[in-house]
C-alpha cells in the first residue's frame, strides 16, 4: 500500500472518532434547537397541517398560561384535557382536540370484562357533555393483557365499546384507541400494534370509532411509519408525535424524519389534528413546542 493511501486501522479509527463526534453533537442538539429562537418565535404557520400539543408534557406551566402561548403560536388546540379543564382552552379561543375519558386509565380497560360497567358508565356521562362542549374526540384504552390472548381481548373490547360507540355516535363524538407501545413504556399493553386496532376498529364497524396512530410508539413497536399510514389512514382519526429514542424533540436528535411523516399524512387527505406530545429537554418547553410545529408544518 503507499504511503498517500490511507491504512485500514487508521480509517476505522478515524471513523469511530468521527462517529463519537456525531453522537456527541447529537446529544447537544437535545437541548439546543436546530433554528435560533428569534426565528422560532417569529415563524408564522402555514395552515396545512391543524396543530395540537399534549397538556401532560408541560405539567410545570399552568394551564391557562400553556394555552395563551399555544395560541400566540399558532396552534388550534390543546390535546388531553379533563373536562375541568376544556373551559381554560375554549375560552381563549382553542379547540380541545381529544379529551381524556374513563378514571381507570392505561392498565384498566375494555378489554376486561371486569371494567365494563364502570368504563360504560363513565363515558355514558362524559360523551354529552363533551358534545355540548363542542369537544369531537374522547380516548380510549384496551387495558394490559394480564395473561388473555388478543383474540380474547378483542372480542371483549367489541361487546364493552358497543353501547359506548353507540352513544357517541348519536352525540357526533369519535372514541379513539390508542396505540401504544409495550416494550418501553407501556409494558404488557394489549392495543400494541396497527393490525391488531385496525381488527378491532373493523369488528365494532363504526365511523365513530377510530384509532389515535402514535407516531412514536408504533415507530418502537413496528417501525415502517409512512407505509402504515399509508395503507391503513382510514382506520387513524389522530396522530401524535415524539422523538425514538426517548420521546423528547422531534429534530435531528432522533431517528424519524418528521417532514416526511407529515406530507404523507396530508396525502392521505387528513383533516384532523397532529398533537405534539414530546417530553422537552430545552431549557424553555415553549421554545421546543414552536421547533417541532415548525419542523412538522409542511
Amino acid at each position: 500500500m503507499s504511503d498517500n493511501k490511507m491504512s485500514r486501522g487508521k480509517a476505522l479509527k478515524t471513523m469511530m472518532l468521527g462517529g463519537l463526534a456525531f453522537g456527541a453533537g447529537a446529544a447537544q442538539a437535545k437541548m439546543n434547537p436546530r433554528y435560533d429562537e428569534e426565528t422560532i418565535r417569529n415563524y408564522q404557520i402555514k395552515g396545512n397541517i391543524n396543530h395540537s400539543a399534549c397538556r401532560w408534557c408541560y405539567r410545570d406551566i399552568e394551564l391557562e398560561d400553556l394555552v395563551k402561548a399555544c395560541k400566540e403560536m399558532g396552534l388550534k388546540a390543546i390535546d388531553l384535557l379533563n373536562p375541568p379543564e376544556w373551559e381554560v382552552a375554549t375560552k381563549h379561543g382553542l379547540e380541545v382536540s381529544m379529551s381524556f375519558g374513563s378514571s381507570l386509565g392505561i392498565p384498566r380497560g375494555f378489554n376486561d370484562p371486569q371494567y365494563h360497567d364502570q368504563l360504560q358508565k363513565e363515558f355514558k356521562e362524559l360523551i354529552p357533555k363533551a358534545a355540548d362542549a363542542g369537544l369531537k374526540r374522547i380516548i380510549c384504552f384496551s387495558g394490559n393483557r394480564n395473561g388473555m390472548s388478543d383474540e380474547k381481548g378483542l372480542e371483549n373490547c367489541a361487546v364493552g365499546l358497543e353501547p359506548v360507540v353507540k352513544l357517541a355516535q348519536k352525540h357526533n363524538i369519535t372514541i379513539i384507541m390508542e396505540l401504544l407501545n409495550s416494550k418501553v413504556n407501556h409494558p404488557d399493553y394489549m392495543c400494541d400494534l396497527t393490525s391488531w386496532g385496525v381488527a378491532l376498529t373493523e369488528k365494532v364497524g363504526s365511523e365513530h370509532f377510530k384509532l389515535l396512530y402514535d407516531i412514536y410508539h408504533m415507530q418502537i413497536m413496528e417501525g415502517d411509519v409512512i407505509s402504515t399510514i399509508k395503507k391503513y389512514n382510514k382506520y387513524f382519526d389522530h396522530y401524535h408525535t415524539g422523538g425514538v429514542p426517548g420521546r423528547n424533540e422531534i429534530d435531528e436528535s432522533q431517528e424519524l424524519y418528521y417532514p416526511a411523516i407529515m406530507r404523507a399524512i396530508l396525502d392521505t387527505g387528513y383533516t384532523g389534528y397532529v398533537a405534539q406530545e414530546f417530553i422537552p429537554k430545552h431549557n424553555d418547553p415553549l421554545v421546543s413546542l414552536k421547533e417541532a410545529v415548525m419542523i412538522c408544518d409542511v
